[in-house]
């Protein structure tokens, strides 16, 4: 085109930074308008006591080529591959043995290996309403599993600080970051030729509009769901098809910190064999199947998990139990706190009967010791989020029928004809959907979408993304 473009990002999340390093880099001018008053958008921290915890991602999804990894590295973030002891209670409380829980997990873990090949493989015949849950059952019934094993089945460090300052760095430095700046609307007009600029203005909370050549909207999906009027004119049937199409989770996280971890034994003082090695390992994750013996409302499946920070390396453990709630469970419990003041008693007393059941049966617990009484509590409400988009992240739910189409369209935008573009992990490539890492490269995507428009360089991008769909391969690392 013979200029370098004005581009609008909306978003100062993962995919938004992403997105203005690689434009900057390659000599676009760039104003990024955040709604909050900080970056980072859904990858944020905050304190429990004394300890600092992610309140958004905590986990890095597959280690090969990842490029969260080659961060973590270069920041110095420590990451740790958990895959230590597992403790599995019983709906009746009951501790199962560890070798049958051990078991469980291989059988778990290789059956969604199968699932992902499955899917690779049929994804042209799979039936709209069959789920991952049916090829689970099927594939479980041909196992030499007992029934109970088979129920069960079926029941079945640091933080990213560091990260996300390497990340944000060149967009701190080199762009235009405008926090506190809500955008309400956003006025397009059909480009005027393929390779010639647009005209694009972005409206404010607070009334002042804005004009640029290009914009990118990295606001995650459950924010476009609601907000489709912002558009003007309104975006193409299908486009808005793939919006309402693809659906997304309602996880939260709550936080317990303790005096002690006491759960969790020192290593030269736990209980030997006869060969003088441990008798069991200290848990990493923990799972509590069907808990019957829990309080909860009726018709909502009430299974909770946690992973201990005790177990982190010792420079990054921390007394503390990480739980992770679910679906109706999880707008439960942020419904229940959302105008509770997080140091109020009620807030304490609300989370500690929640998870009181849970931590109770953990080894060393005592109603009387000072170490097992909580500290604190603390709630994620992402659900109350409006710039979340009330929910977490992208999922495919039972009944679509053309999902990889629709995460296609959305990729596409429509900025070839009108300047606008999106980004955000449900614009990924399909294996990184739904992830820190698929927000990442999806903002390099809409960054080298506008680069080849306008004639600029390459600079800073990676190789292209393989846009397959899922596979199981690399683990997840716990940063």
């Amino acid at each position: 085109m013979g200029k370098k473009p004005h581009v609008a990002i909306i978003g100062a999340g993962f995919s938004g930074l992403r997105c203005a390093d690689i434009l900057a880099q390659n000599g676009a001018q760039v104003t990024v308008f955040e709604a909050r008053n900080r970056t980072g958008g859904r990858v944020h921290q905050s304190k429990i006591e004394d300890h600092l915890v992610d309140l958004g991602p905590n986990w890095i999804h597959g280690t090969g080529k990842n490029p969260i990894v080659g961060i973590a590295a270069l920041t110095e973030t420590t990451i740790e591959d958990f895959n230590g002891y597992q403790m599995l209670f019983a709906p009746d409380r009951n501790l199962l043995d560890s070798e049958l829980a051990i078991k469980l997990s291989e059988v778990l873990w290789n059956t969604i290996g199968e699932a992902f090949k499955y899917s690779n493989a049929h994804k042209d015949t799979i039936p709209p309403d069959r789920s991952l849950l049916d090829f689970f059952r099927e594939r479980i019934e041909k196992t030499s599993l007992t029934p109970l094993e088979k129920e069960l089945c079926i029941e079945l460090t640091s933080t990213y600080r560091a990260i996300l300052e390497h990340v944000s760095k060149v967009a701190i430095e080199k762009t235009d970051v405008r926090l506190n700046q809500p955008v309400v609307k956003i006025d397009s007009k059909l480009r005027d030729g393929l390779r010639t600029p647009c005209e694009v203005a972005l409206t404010t909370a607070t009334g002042e509009t804005f004009q640029f050549d290009e914009v990118v909207v990295t606001c995650p999906l459950g924010w476009l769901k609601r907000n489709q009027a912002a558009f003007n004119p309104e975006l193409p049937p299908r486009l808005t098809q793939a919006i309402n199409n693809i659906s997304y989770g309602r996880l939260e996280k709550v936080y317990v910190t303790f005096p002690q971890a006491f759960w969790h034994t020192e290593q030269d003082s736990k209980p030997t064999s006869t060969d003088g090695t441990p008798s069991e390992d200290n848990p990493t994750f923990i799972q509590f199947l069907d808990p019957v013996y829990t309080e909860h409302p009726e018709g909502i499946i009430w299974n909770q998990e946690c992973i201990s920070l005790a177990a982190l390396p010792t420079h990054c453990a921390q007394p503390t139990l990480l739980f992770y709630t679910y679906g109706p469970c999880a707008t439960y419990i942020v419904l229940k706190v959302k105008n509770l003041d997080s140091s109020s008693e009620e807030y304490y007393n609300f989370l500690d009967a929640f998870l009181h059941p849970f931590y109770s049966s953990l080894s060393g617990y005592s109603e009387t010791s000072k170490d097992c009484k909580p500290l604190a509590f603390l709630a994620t409400q992402w659900q109350n989020d409006p710039y979340a988009g009330h929910g977490s992240y992208c999922n495919f739910q039972v009944g679509l029928e053309s999902a990889d189409r629709d995460i296609e369209v959305l990729r596409a935008g429509v900025g070839v004809d009108r300047g606008v573009w999106f980004a955000g992990e449900h614009t990924a490539p399909f294996v990184a959907l739904g992830t820190t890492t698929g927000a990442y490269w999806s903002g390099e995507r809409a960054a080298a979408q506008i680069c080849e428009l306008y004639g600029l360089g390459r600079d800073g991008l990676g190789p292209e993304r393989d846009d397959s769909l899922p596979s199981a391969s690399g683990k997840k690392s716990a940063v």
